[in-house]
């Protein structure tokens, strides 16, 4: 009567809603789910870490799934993958979940959901995962991005662009660093310098002390908005001017990055595109096979902090 079965008189309806309503009646989803075999339940698996990537899909899977009526069962995992990863998403399966979906950004873990064989629809989020057969996966274009990010510095007219790249045990530290060394190469300006962080604007800040010590390029990438922030400080702090001495980009486009000084240009992702591409996915897995690219290009937001360099 109240899963909205079409063979219910509407008198009959009426009456019994009526009774409902006046008992205080909730519906008791695990029998309901028993009766059915099926679950309103999306499970997320996501890495425990308060990076901005892994939170903001969370944030955006949570609402497409609102959306459609879904509630979420979010289980957190973290080294060992090998153990964690298979220890998630087999407590999300017997808990009888509608489907799963792995936000995996770190390398280790997205191979260990790629390795498990999972007995509802799972599909993985993760930089520059292709889709297999039986395992649908996507993720952000973040390659093009970066490309578009050292593109902008070039046409800019800057030959000298270093990059400060994210943890390359992060798949989007990975294809961030390709994308910059792709279009450097193609520029005709390769071998120029780069630096491995953590990501934090703390590790950001001394590789900047490096770059005041060994000769400043004219421009900067940074592969997180966070990273650049440390990189304005530390070039307020010694006297070099942003954009005026050096342009910096940076990645993400974070609340209050408009409110850096200067306002940064950086690159844009659309989380909440990605979440309703995700759960599409789940609903027609087939469909995976034919996507070619990544549901949605990043996009550039170009504000104050990149100059054509001094001449």
């Amino acid at each position: 009567m109240l899963n909205d079965l079409p063979d219910v008189a509407p008198a009959t309806r009426s009456k019994v809603l009526a009774a409902v309503e006046e008992l205080g009646y909730r519906r008791n989803l695990t029998a309901r789910n028993l009766a059915t075999n099926r679950s309103g339940t999306l499970g997320i698996v996501t890495d425990a870490s308060p990076r901005l990537g892994p939170v903001n899909t969370l944030m955006a899977l949570e609402t497409a799934a609102r959306t459609r009526g879904l509630t979420c069962a979010v289980v957190t995992i973290g080294e060992p993958y090998a153990t964690s990863v298979p220890a998630a998403l087999r407590g999300l399966e017997e808990m009888g979940v509608h489907g799963i979906v792995a936000i995996a950004p770190l390398a280790a873990a997205a191979a260990t959901v790629r390795a498990y064989r999972a007995r509802v629809p799972l599909v993985l989020i993760a930089a520059g995962e292709a889709s297999t057969p039986g395992a649908p996966a996507l993720g952000e274009n973040q390659e093009l991005g970066a490309r578009m990010a050292t593109q902008h510095l070039i046409r800019l007219g800057h030959k000298d662009v270093v990059h400060i790249a994210g943890s390359l045990d992060w798949l989007d530290g990975r294809v961030r660093h390709r994308g910059w060394a792709a279009e450097m190469a193609e520029a005709g300006l390769a071998g120029h310098r780069w630096f491995e962080s953590d990501w934090s604007p703390a590790y950001a800040y001394d590789l900047g002390r490096t770059l005041l010590e060994e000769g400043l390029p004219t421009a900067v990438f940074a592969a997180s908005d966070h990273m650049a922030l440390g990189l304005l400080r530390v070039f307020a702090e010694n006297g070099v001017r942003v954009p005026e001495d050096v342009s910096v980009i940076g990645y993400d486009d974070v609340e209050g990055s408009d409110f850096f000084f200067p306002p940064l240009t950086t690159v844009r992702q659309d989380f909440a595109e990605l979440a309703r591409d995700a759960l599409s996915l789940l609903e027609d897995p087939a469909s995976a096979e034919l996507r070619e690219e990544p549901p949605k290009a990043p996009s550039l937001v170009v504000r104050s902090s990149t100059a054509p360099p001094r001449a």
